[in-house]
């Protein structure tokens, strides 16, 4: 009896957030439709008789426009946030920012130190490239790329693509993942007269946030400039949360959730006479932390910490796109050190204390060959070692090589476009003790297309293909405690099919409308699902034998100009998705976990003078933490959680150089919510920032 009456209440919580969830999408498409039709037209100065039989003066019209970006123009699913999109959201990281990209469910553990990955399409965050200047960042320990660690205080463009980058010139790094994130670093634009530019900036607010940011660009030459980015930052990140057990409810405070960090970048960016770039980029990042561990079994305070260095040096070399032949050359050399300490396990030589380290070497050529016209081949090879060293008992030591071969080719005509490519993946592990997972080799192919149905370019059609192969990674398979050989891999296709509109106005309140939609269909053999235990180092690993995905997309965004001098942007997203164990008739009807049915973002900001303001909304519906049978699915269930985030800033000169100033209030309504179960999240909190431009 008292399971139907929880299961009738949860029901009932279900209806209603669909219908708080349905309400606030209709507002938010009101926001999204024109309201007010305007002409703006100049008067002109009377004139005589005789002057208007010689002269015939037009009235004065002002044509704004917003271009169609690749947004519009991709034939896979793309969202960008570039520029003031960026530094409009209260975001704090790369992490933080991705939350308002639809089909994106963001992992995180809690607090500003907290572990922050992103899972897209459900496909997991190893399916997940990550991309910084043109080369990917990678973590063969766990798959996993920490992008807590990135900030946006340096960052130019952050995109996401589902599938692929639609374009044959890149890395063959570049076709082998399900979903990438391409992070683009702020580069030297200097104006006539200009030698150098200094910006500083200081952010802080609640839970002993302290984090300023120095970022220097100095013009050399006129073919050369360097860039130096610094950043600092510390927190106690002691925060109230709610807790519940069914009997007690009490409200308590998270502990061992401070972090200090410090991040260093440098660069050289050259042109050369042919036109041909290079760079070169040096990357480094400490941090120490605490991990606050699950809220289990009245359990609050843990004392486990974790120490990471983070060192990498890159490079690229592209020649110019307009001859006949292109080539582009990039290379890498990376070292992260990682130290876990926990002093409740006590072993026979003490205290927990496990250190890692991984060296990755990575060398990628790729060439473009203009055949004719409207066709393009392209031939690119990427060589990758990775090898893993711990001082963990019977580890095995293991190294592994990496060769992925892709060969595109793409058909431009007048209203259509076709891509197609097919990667070879040749995987060798070696291993210093015990057995290895063996050699792996897999050819997985894709499929872009783009049509233009009607004369006008406001609406485009888009639709592909992709079979990806993922390997289990060195912890998956290794790893002392839960390791397994036997793991089996992944094998990923993705089908999908969208629409994108485009249109800008003259003489209207709406200046532009963008719209994309896209319905897409996974289907994930033996799918690894890695679920976190007591405290984030140690994981559980197992595998679903198949999963289906089913989902729909739909982004919205439009530029208003409300006269009077305001400007308003604003956007709405929204994703439906069922993403399911199809093997299993018990588990048939519940998502795998984590994932929610329904999930939407809403962001409105304007402009007034020297005056912005920023709203944002979240909301991710009901999803449960663990697959298990009907009868147990109350147990599991995590209800729907959201939260308003609302900004405003100030722009003006001091001693003729720009000053801004802007004050944060995030979680605006206070409210309790996990993202990860047993993982509580902050309530509200607030930031301030400061940032001063030379």
């Amino acid at each position: 009896m008292k399971l139907n009456a929880l299961s009738t209440l949860l029901q009932r919580k279900r209806l209603s957030r669909i219908q708080n969830l349905y309400f606030t999408l209709l507002v938010s498409m009101a926001l999204c439709c024109p309201f007010a039709v305007f002409a703006q037209t100049d008067t002109t100065v009377p004139q005589s008789k005789a002057d208007t039989a010689k002269i015939l003066q037009l009235r004065q019209v002002n044509i704004a426009t917003v271009r169609a970006g690749i947004r519009h123009t991709s034939a896979t699913p793309v969202q960008v946030l570039r520029g003031a999109e960026l530094t409009r959201l209260n975001s704090f990281s790369v992490a933080d920012a991705l939350r308002f990209f639809s089909g994106v469910q963001l992992k995180d553990y809690g607090g500003i130190g907290g572990l922050k990955t992103v899972n897209v399409r459900s496909l997991g965050s190893m399916h997940t490239a990550v991309f910084y200047d043109g080369v990917q960042l990678g973590n063969v320990q766990n798959g996993q790329v920490d992008l807590s660690r990135f900030s946006l205080d340096n960052l130019e463009e952050i995109a996401l693509y589902n599938g692929q980058r639609s374009q044959i010139y890149q890395p063959a790094k570049a076709f082998s993942a399900a979903s990438s994130i391409y992070i683009r670093s702020a580069r030297p634009e200097f104006k006539p007269g200009e030698q150098r530019h200094i910006r500083a900036g200081l952010k802080a607010g609640s839970f002993g946030l302290i984090n300023p940011s120095l970022r220097w660009q100095e013009k050399i030459s006129q073919h050369l400039s360097a860039t130096l980015s610094s950043e600092w930052l510390h927190a106690d990140g002691r925060y109230k949360f709610r807790y519940t057990n069914g009997v007690y409810d009490t409200t308590a405070r998270r502990s061992n959730t401070d972090i200090t960090s410090m991040r260093l970048e440098a660069g050289l960016n050259g042109l050369m006479t042919d036109s041909s770039s290079w760079f070169v980029k040096g990357y480094q990042y400490h941090s120490q932390r605490g991990l606050p561990g699950a809220v289990v079994a009245n359990k609050f305070d843990y004392t486990q910490r974790q120490w990471d260095r983070n060192t990498f040096v890159q490079a690229g070399y592209q020649t110019n796109d307009k001859g006949r032949y292109s080539l582009m050359v990039n290379a890498k050399y990376a070292h992260d050190y990682l130290r876990y300490l926990d002093p409740e396990y006590i072993t026979t030589s003490g205290f927990l204390d496990n250190c890692f380290k991984q060296d990755e070497l990575y060398i990628s050529a790729a060439g473009r060959l203009h055949l004719l016209p409207v066709w393009d081949i392209a031939l690119s090879t990427d060589y990758q070692l990775n090898k893993l060293d711990a001082n963990l008992y019977r580890f095995p030591f293991p190294t592994r090589h990496t060769i992925l071969t892709a060969l595109a080719s793409e058909l431009k005509l007048n209203r259509f476009n076709l891509q197609a490519s097919l990667l070879g993946s040749f995987i060798r592990d070696e291993v210093r003790e015990y057995t290895s997972a063996g050699n792996k080799h897999e050819f997985t192919p894709a499929v872009l297309a783009s049509w233009q149905p009607f004369d006008t370019e406001d609406l485009r059609v888009r639709a592909f293909y992709k079979s990806i192969f993922r390997m289990p990674t060195f912890n998956d398979l290794y790893y002392t405690f839960i390791g397994n050989t036997l793991l089996r891999p992944e094998y990923t296709t993705q089908y999908n099919f969208g629409l994108t509109y485009h249109h800008t106005f003259l003489h209207q309140s709406l200046v532009s409308l963008s719209v994309q939609t896209d319905a897409y269909y996974n289907r994930v053999k033996d799918k690894i699902v890695a679920v976190p235990s007591q405290n984030l180092y140690r994981w559980t690993m197992y595998n679903i034998g198949v999963v289906g995905i089913k989902g729909l997309e739909t982004n919205i965004q439009t530029v208003w100009n409300a006269g009077n001098g305001i400007g308003i942007q604003a956007g709405v997203s929204y994703t439906y998705q069922q993403a399911r164990d199809i093997t299993s008739m018990e588990r048939y009807k519940y998502n795998i976990p984590y994932i929610p049915m329904h999930s939407a973002s809403l962001t409105l900001g304007a402009d007034y003078k020297h005056f912005e303001f920023n709203y944002s909304y979240i909301y991710t519906g009901e999803r449960y933490n663990q697959l298990s049978t009907d009868q147990n699915q109350v147990y599991n269930y995590m209800q729907p959680w959201y939260t308003h985030d609302v900004s405003a800033g100030y722009n003006f000169l001091l001693n003729k150089q720009q000053l801004k100033f802007q004050l944060e209030i995030n979680n605006l309504l206070n409210q309790d919510r996990e993202i990860i179960a047993s993982f509580p999240m902050p309530r509200r909190f607030y930031r301030l920032k400061l940032q001063y431009t030379i």
